[in-house]
Formats: structure tokens, C-alpha cells, sequence
């Protein structure tokens, strides 16, 4: 086993807009919660050099004293400008995304995998359809209300009725009417404690392309595969590439694009790859996903240990589906991924679960926070111990077999790769 005592964690998160010093906040609050359940030592130090959005932790986990540098791979300001865009465009782009799932077919191939993130994509379609049909009906009594009043208000001063039907009060209530509906649906979009019009955009930023990456997506993630390079020329002796969510399929295309290109130095540090919570049938499953496809067939089969971790609990995952089996790309020789459960029915106390149950997106972000009914075994999913334990990824769950639950089956109608 390789003893770890230096490691550099690089996080790439999800369609995200929050500020990456929420994840920073989001480590050290839960950090300090899993020390006082599991008896850890860890303090934050000095951020690490060359890091635009980093921090350090030094830890004593397991035993052994572990430093730590962590830092979030930024890419917030390309969510953010997804997420732009008034009333009408934002309708429009649902439109596109529906078209993008159901035209493709891919919908219906999704819903054979887990019908939870099938639920939650379409989750935003029916709401913002909702809030469209409120939206209408607003528009057509407000209309009919000043119609009738304007009548009455003619009749009052006598002017007697008015010509029926092209008397100039009817564009002016219409007008009206379409006002205030447009007010409702700007209300629903800034408040949107549903989180519809949230998950409508990053759907819509997803598929825009039919699966390909846009080209504001390539270019951030050369830089990320440059950081990446530029911490693999330093002195840890793990560097641990941890992609969340959305961020799992952008991880395994830029650790592809380093290792073709030869960016990773023989000798160097340890290279390893968590995915947690991915959503990679949401992509791979397009039409023109060849590159995603591609790369996730060539990562099956490196050098390189991949742990991708899920939870039937978590509702907005692809829980415990192979990503690189279920979309159909499944070479010769594939090792990876280890695809095993962090099992929050076991791992979360009841009082825990029954606070959580219906924090959806909470649950989402699970993977990162403190389980406060952890096993003692080694290889139970902890994602403190992981990032600052001293244990390699691949040491730690080396000995431990996929989940028996794991979804393996090729439903994927396009299995084409890039060249």
C-alpha cells in the first residue's frame, strides 16, 4: 500500500451557479461534523499555491497525519451565463430540450435505467407548463375585467355601449391581460422555490448541442486539464480528480484528453477519480454525445482507479448505473468504474433520513457532507477519509466488490464515438 501524506483534491461540481466559496464553507462545516462523530483531526491551514479557488486542511485520520490541499475547478460564470435569458427564451428552450429527450428517443431509454432523474427532468417541464397554464388564465380574466369595466365605466359617463366587436377596448384589456401574466410568470422565475426554472436550464445547457460540449465548456475544461497537469508536476502523492453530479462527465472527458495527450508524468503522483452522483445518461444517451461516449470508453480501461459512488436516495442520480455499460460503450478490457453505494439508509441515522427526506437536493450533495451512522469498515464510502485519509483511492477500495444492485445493461440507442 502506498502511504499517503500529502494529496491535492481537485473538485469539479455540477451545473452550479453558487460561488466555489460555498464549497469551501460546505468541506470545513461537514469536515468539523465527521471529526466529532469519527474521532478525526482536521484543521485549515494556507491555501494552496496556484490555486485560484483553493484551501488547505491538515488532518489526522485513521491514525496518520494526512496535509491536504483542495480546490474547486471554477466554472460558475459558464453556469451563470446559462442560466440567462428572459420569460420567452427560457420557454423556448424547454421546447428544444423536450425535443432534444423525446425526438432522440433517449427519454424513453432513460426511464428504462432509474425513473428518478427521469421524474426530476421532467419535473421543471410540467411546472413551468403549469405556471404557463396559470399564466394564460391570469391573462384572459384580467382581460375580461377591464373589458367589462371599461363598458361600464362608458355606460356610467353615457357614452352607451360600445361597437361590438371592434370597439378599441378589446387590444387595450388584451394588453392588459398579457401584462400580468408576464409579471406571474417573472415572479415565479425569480422566486422559484420550486427549483424548476433552475433544472430547466441546466436540462436545456445539457442537450443544447444534442449531447456534444459547447465551446465555452471545451475551453474551460483545457484549462482544467492544464491545473490538472501543473499539480501532477508537485509533491503529493495522490491527486484526487473528484467530479459531483454533472461535474462526473466533465471529469472523465478531461482526464481522457490528459492521459492522450501524455500530461501524465511517470513517477508522479498517483492519479485517481470519485464520481459521485453522476447524471452521465442525461448526456451520453444523445445523438451527437460521440465525444462523452468516447471518453468514458477509453477511462474504462486506464491505469487510472475510478470509484464512482451513488445512493438509491439520492433521487437526482443515475443511482448504481454503470455509466460507461449502461450507454452501451463497454470495450474489451474494461476495468473501471468500481460502482459501489453510499447506501444512506445505512449510513444516515433515522433521525437523519427523516430530517433530509424530503431536501432533495440536499440529498444531492450528501456525498460531501458528514454520515453520522458510518461502519467501521475501511472501505465504507466517507468522503472525508477519502480526500484526507492515508489510503489511495485505489488502496482504500481495492478489496472491495460493485454493488449487487449495480444496473449494467446497455439501453443506449446511440453508441457512436468520436474519432
Amino acid at each position: 500500500m502506498r502511504q499517503v501524506t500529502r494529496r491535492h483534491v481537485l473538485y469539479i461540481p455540477g451545473f452550479d451557479p453558487v460561488p466555489p466559496r460555498a464549497y469551501r464553507e460546505r468541506y470545513r462545516r461537514e469536515a468539523a461534523r465527521q471529526a466529532e462523530i469519527s474521532g478525526y483531526g482536521i484543521e485549515k491551514g494556507e491555501p494552496p499555491e496556484g490555486a485560484r479557488f483553493g484551501w488547505h486542511v491538515d488532518a489526522v485520520v485513521e491514525g496518520a497525519e494526512v496535509a491536504v490541499d483542495l480546490e474547486v475547478l471554477y466554472w460558475a460564470d459558464i453556469v451563470r451565463d446559462g442560466m440567462k435569458g428572459g420569460i420567452w427564451a427560457t420557454y423556448l428552450a424547454l421546447m428544444r430540450t423536450a425535443w432534444a429527450y423525446i425526438g432522440s428517443g433517449a427519454l424513453f431509454r432513460l426511464m428504462r435505467l432509474r425513473k428518478g432523474p427521469v421524474i426530476a427532468a421532467l419535473y421543471p417541464v410540467l411546472v413551468l407548463l403549469g405556471q404557463g397554464l396559470i399564466a394564460l388564465a391570469i391573462a384572459a380574466l384580467v382581460a375580461w375585467g377591464v373589458y367589462r369595466g371599461a363598458h361600464g365605466m362608458m355606460s356610467l359617463i353615457g357614452a352607451g355601449r360600445l361597437a361590438d366587436p371592434f370597439d378599441a377596448f378589446r387590444p387595450i384589456a388584451a394588453l392588459v391581460g398579457l401584462g400580468v401574466a408576464y409579471l406571474f410568470l417573472r415572479w415565479c422565475a425569480k422566486r422559484d422555490q420550486l427549483y424548476a426554472w433552475y433544472l430547466m436550464k441546466d436540462y436545456a445547457f445539457s442537450s443544447s448541442l444534442r449531447g456534444a460540449y459547447p465551446p465555452e465548456q471545451e475551453a474551460r475544461m483545457a484549462d482544467f486539464a492544464d491545473r490538472i497537469a501543473e499539480v501532477l508536476e508537485g509533491d503529493a502523492d495522490e491527486v484526487l480528480v473528484v467530479g459531483h453530479s454533472s461535474g462526473a462527465y466533465i471529469a472523465v472527458s478531461v482526464l481522457a484528453d490528459l492521459i492522450r495527450a501524455g500530461r501524465v508524468p511517470e513517477g508522479g503522483p498517483l492519479l485517481s477519480l470519485l464520481t459521485l452522483g453522476h447524471v452521465v445518461p442525461m448526456v451520453s444517451f444523445l445523438p451527437d454525445a460521440g465525444r462523452l461516449r468516447a471518453d468514458l470508453a477509453f477511462m474504462s480501461t486506464q491505469a487510472v482507479t475510478w470509484v464512482d459512488v451513488t445512493a438509491p436516495g439520492d433521487g437526482c442520480s443515475f443511482a448504481l448505473c454503470d455509466p460507461v455499460a449502461v450507454s452501451g460503450v463497454a470495450p474489451e478490457g474494461k476495468q473501471w468504474p468500481l460502482v459501489i453505494s453510499a447506501a444512506f439508509t445505512q449510513t444516515l441515522s433515522e433521525a437523519e433520513q427523516a430530517r433530509l427526506k424530503w431536501k432533495l437536493f440536499e440529498l444531492h450533495f450528501q456525498y460531501l457532507n458528514a454520515f453520522d451512522n458510518l461502519p467501521d469498515a475501511r472501505d465504507a464510502y466517507d468522503y472525508f477519509r477519502v480526500t484526507a485519509g492515508p489510503l489511495t483511492l485505489g488502496d482504500r477500495y481495492g478489496e472491495r466488490v460493485p454493488s449487487k444492485s449495480r444496473i449494467e445493461r446497455a439501453v443506449n440507442k446511440f453508441t457512436d464515438v468520436a474519432a
